[in-house]
């Protein structure tokens, strides 16, 4: 990963620096090339002023100059030069003077530029406002300087020409030619291009090798995380956690994620090893007690006591069931999504109970979920409740609005709660002890034999079937002294939107 990220932003630096350069070159190039027009027309306004001065162009100051500088007529007669264009033809055909009519000074004619009121005038000569530029190709010598003098040429050189017309002094209209060399600017562009190539690797070295360490000093508690989870996963020592950096980034925040989700394991572990151990321990007694009976019925068959056999056998089955259902409900499985009336369901419930069991107030309620789940908590919820009642164990259903204090983390929202409630005469459970009931294979002092039924399953089946849909159960005293078991399940919606409404409400109510 450290070599990609350097790599990476060494591309994109050279792709940036790449970019930069072209425009820097080509603001140089366009500067340059301005500041060459810029010296080819003063020397041509220069000179065109001096012919408008000057009865013969001749006699024009600013020819003294190496500079390549011509004043030619109508005729295309070159009537004056400097020395390096001395016998030369015209350097440029651009913006050749207008001949002058018959009889007249052509003064009125001669040229094409707009003349403002601060044209250059010398009696009855003038010069143009605008110039016209032209790029040439001269010969030149040694030094790069134009020259007309073939035994001095040494090759040929791009010049920037500015064409100025001008009337001189005696009513001749003529056009100067004044030329700057683009050698110079050619020559400081190849410089700074060749500065940039020379200087761009060792910067791109310099940038990858920062990127380099940086990403390898940014990238270290990641590998101190990969390091202690390699550790961790060739130890199975759940316990360890990995290293958290003191910086408050998103590294750090991944350790600690890191560090919630092995602790989170390592309960899921130690509690799956807890489950294993009791469920052994569960499983072993009915299995040796079976296992005994059979032994002694083979050797006396006489002996044999079918009745308890066949209770220890229906003991095991209930015991391997539920063993079953929290595997299923510890895997995640979700309960079927159906309109199940818990009034309805009460009253049939109570109805194949004989005994202290009776139905209380029942009304309507519609929840959401599996029958057969909600089923398993009402009965296992009744046959805790008959295993400890006196006289009497009560059954009641109703109905919350959903903006009812205390009904759970997703009060205010949806139609409201179903509150299903099972309460007893019996002698209660302790308020420090109200918890640990939900727990797995927890039994009370009061209920250690086995033949007082259940192997400390039934209520934690419930709370995990109840959370799973949605809602809440807790445990507190009744009015008569027993136990109170209340469930709060969140209602279904109308039909058609059932489901999905149980289903935002098993989002909304954390597990327990």
């Amino acid at each position: 990963m450290r070599a990609r990220t350097a790599l990476g932003a060494t591309v994109v630096v050279a792709v940036a620096l790449a970019l930069a350069g072209l425009a820097v070159v080509e603001v140089l190039r366009g500067g340059l090339a301005d500041n060459t027009r810029l010296v080819a027309e003063s020397r041509a306004r220069e000179v065109a002023v001096q012919v408008a001065v000057e009865r013969s162009p001749k006699d024009a100051a600013g020819l003294d100059t190496d500079d390549p500088v011509q004043v030619v007529d109508a005729d295309g007669t070159v009537l004056a030069s400097s020395d390096a264009l001395a016998g030369a033809p015209p350097m440029s055909g651009a913006a050749r003077p207008v001949p002058a009519p018959p009889g007249g000074s052509g003064g009125e004619d001669a040229g094409s530029g707009d003349r403002g009121d601060d044209d250059d005038r010398a009696d009855d000569g003038r010069v143009d406002d605008d110039a016209v530029l032209d790029r040439v190709s001269l010969a030149v010598d040694d030094e790069g300087e134009a020259t007309s003098d073939p035994g001095e040429a040494e090759g040929r050189a791009d010049f920037t020409v500015a064409a100025l017309r001008a009337e001189a002094a005696d009513g001749t209209p003529v056009t100067v030619y004044a030329g700057s060399s683009l050698a110079v600017q050619e020559l400081a562009v190849t410089d700074t291009v060749r500065a940039m190539l020379a200087g761009l690797p060792a910067l791109l070295v310099v940038v990858g090798a920062v990127t380099w360490l940086v990403t390898r000093h940014a990238l270290r508690p990641v590998e101190g995380i990969r390091a202690e989870m390699a550790e961790i996963t060739g130890s199975r020592d759940l316990s360890r956690r990995v290293p958290v950096p003191s910086s408050r980034d998103e590294v750090a925040r991944l350790a600690v994620t890191t560090n919630g989700t092995l602790a989170a394991l390592q309960e899921s572990v130690e509690r799956q090893r807890r489950f294993v151990a009791d469920a052994s321990h569960e499983l072993r007694s009915p299995i040796a007690s079976l296992r005994t009976q059979v032994e002694v019925a083979e050797a006396h068959p006489e002996l044999l006591e079918v009745g308890e056999l066949l209770e220890d056998v229906v003991r095991l089955q209930h015991l391997a069931a539920d063993l079953l259902l929290l595997a299923r409900l510890d895997a995640g499985e979700e309960p079927r999504a159906a309109r199940v009336d818990l009034a309805a369901l009460a009253r049939e419930e109570t109805a194949r109970r004989p005994g202290p069991v009776r139905a209380g107030e029942l009304e309507e309620a519609v929840v959401a979920g599996s029958r057969g789940r909600l089923e398993r908590v009402l009965g296992n919820l009744l046959d805790n409740a008959q295993r400890h009642a006196r006289e009497r164990v009560v059954v009641r259903v109703r109905t919350v609005p959903a903006d009812t204090a205390g009904a759970g983390p997703a009060a205010g929202r949806g139609p409201g709660w179903a509150v299903l409630s099972v309460e007893d005469d019996g002698p209660g459970v302790p308020e420090g002890e109200r918890e640990r009931v939900f727990e797995r294979f927890v039994r009370l002092d009061d209920a250690r034999a086995r033949d007082d039924g259940g192997a400390g399953l039934g209520l934690a089946i419930v709370r995990e079937i109840v959370t799973r849909h949605g809602g809440t159960i807790t445990l507190g005293r009744a009015p008569g002294g027993g136990a109170l078991f209340t469930v709060r399940l969140p209602l279904a919606g109308p039909a058609g939107g059932g489901a999905d409404r149980g289903g935002a409400a098993r989002a909304a109510v954390p597990r327990g």
